[in-house]
């Protein structure tokens, strides 16, 4: 199959301003016709909403990654970059305005339930598309800009007010239209907010909402508050990610656009820099170059986990969780039920939690038992999260292009087991066994932590919903290395003396 990158057209992603337009949000869908599936990992609202997925067509998406990987899907014979200039970039087709239709966020097929080969194409689609963009600039057309903070660090603040009022200058030829978060409450403490902010905002001395629109008029409307619910249900609002802060701000934005996400550009004003790749002294000279001779993007692996949950009530007894995966009771699809999906960047983490004891875990790859953990805990993590828990835990370092999956115990209470590394195209399954002493707990990206009972498993797939991260000009793989030799002082040690040689005298 020749998927060469030549025929590819763009799309504009100029986004309608109306709240009508605003409603939907649209993504990559697979075709649901499936002959065989995971069955454990699906219940019978699943099938209904298959089959009502069957009468509808497959729509466009407002993410221009996720638009290319549906046009290299549907042209199965390969897709490409026709309007790539003589400077080797890529520019958004302006006669071609983008639709966006509705989406809802229930109906789309998650990747757990994927057939083995549409796993696999989706995976090596995701890669191959990764390998393109990384030898092309994109010059995107962006009139809406998304701001994100380093939380509880107040001396930010004054960082974002300087960038939001460079954007909303009538110096800039675009009037771009920015959405800010950057609360403090009276006592010092950030705010944890599920409405819009602009009060709060208009009454922070450092940020000065008022005054950074009174300055001109022309700012009235253009400066705008984001909230959890508006990233989660429309992210094709935003064309433009802009991060202040370090690696955890970066996860916070992956975490915020569990579905889509716009290009990311991350300013370094963190602990570790792994994935903020551009110093804030020249966010000016950076952000002018991005906007009008376009950007090198790099797409990060994202897991998607879904939390499984046992339909047995409590005190039945027999059940095994081996024989309803893989055993004879795999084809009963109401032994589970899902209970929420995460779309991560780092790693899901299954362990004790407060327990005292060592946890009990069942690990499962596609129809297959690999083996019982008794540890602490198991890391799952993608290739960008090598560097985080996976490596704290004695996992191996993993360059972000590996297409992968990294399996690490914690503290496993055996000298034979070590890490394992997996090819992304496996759905894992972690499960805790109907016997298992105590429970466990689950984790996505250090965050949204959920407990695990005796008969619960969590699948780990490969997210259809890649990580788009802006990158400098520059060798990647270069600009890896370096990160790991700056930050973790990766093999630093003092160089052996050469011999010298006696001599007579």
């Amino acid at each position: 199959m020749d998927l060469a990158l030549h025929q590819l057209d763009f799309t504009t992603l100029e986004k309608m301003q109306s709240n009508e337009t605003h409603e939907t949000h649209d993504d990559v869908v697979f075709n649901a016709e499936i002959l065989h599936r995971r069955k454990s990992s699906m219940n019978s609202i699943d099938g209904a909403r298959l089959l009502q997925q069957r009468a509808i067509s497959r729509q466009n998406t407002a993410c221009f990654v996720h638009q290319l990987l549906e046009k290299q899907r549907k042209e199965r014979r390969g897709v490409a970059l026709n309007h790539i200039n003589e400077d080797n970039q890529v520019q958004d087709k302006q006669d071609d305005p983008i639709k966006l239709t509705a989406d809802d966020h229930d109906s789309t097929t998650h990747s757990r339930l994927l057939t083995k080969k549409q796993l696999s194409e989706m995976a090596w689609g995701v890669r191959e598309l990764s390998k393109r963009l990384g030898s092309i600039r994109l010059k995107l057309k962006v009139k809406t800009v998304f701001l994100l903070t380093k939380a509880h660090d107040e001396t930010l603040i004054g960082y974002t007010r300087e960038v939001a009022e460079w954007l909303l200058s009538t110096d800039r030829q675009v009037r771009y239209t920015v959405y800010a978060i950057a609360t403090l409450s009276k006592t010092g403490r950030w705010l944890t907010v599920s409405s819009y902010v602009e009060k709060t905002l208009e009454n922070n001395h450092k940020f000065d909402a008022k005054g950074l629109v009174s300055q001109d008029p022309s700012r009235e409307g253009r400066l705008k508050y984001w909230t959890d619910e508006l990233c989660a249900k429309r992210p094709h609002t935003f064309d433009f990610v802009v991060t202040l802060g370090g690696d955890g701000t970066v996860l916070y934005a992956s975490w915020l656009f569990q579905r889509v996400v716009p290009p990311v550009l991350s300013f370094a004003l963190g602990s570790l820099g792994f994935l903020t790749k551009f110093d804030y002294d020249g966010f000016q000279d950076t952000l002018t170059t991005s906007f009008r001779d376009g950007i090198t993007v790099s797409l990060r692996l994202r897991f998607e986990g879904t939390v499984m949950r046992t339909q047995w009530r409590e005190g039945e007894k027999g059940h095994d969780l081996v024989e309803e995966l893989i055993g004879e009771e795999s084809d009963d699809d109401r032994t589970h039920a899902p209970d929420g999906s995460y779309e991560i960047l780092n790693d899901i983490v299954v362990d004790r939690g407060p327990n005292p004891t060592m946890s009990a875990i069942e690990l499962f790859g596609d129809d297959e038992h690999f083996t019982t953990v008794q540890a602490d805990g198991i890391c799952v993590a993608t290739p960008t999260g090598s560097t985080a828990y996976n490596l704290a835990a004695g996992g191996s370092l993993c360059h972000p292009e590996n297409p992968v999956i990294l399996v690490t115990a914690i503290c496993a209470h055996t000298l034979s087991f070590r890490p394992i590394i997996l090819p992304d195209t496996i759905v894992l399954r972690v499960g805790v066994p109907y016997d298992a002493r105590t429970s466990s707990w689950a984790s996505f990206d250090g965050r949204e932590r959920v407990e695990l009972h005796p008969g619960d498993y969590v699948t780990i797939s490969a997210s259809r919903y890649p990580f788009a991260n802006v990158m400098p000009k520059g060798r990647r793989s270069e600009d890896w290395v370096n990160s790991i030799s700056r930050t973790l002082q990766w093999n630093s040690r003092q160089r052996q003396k050469s011999f010298h040689e006696w001599t007579e005298k």
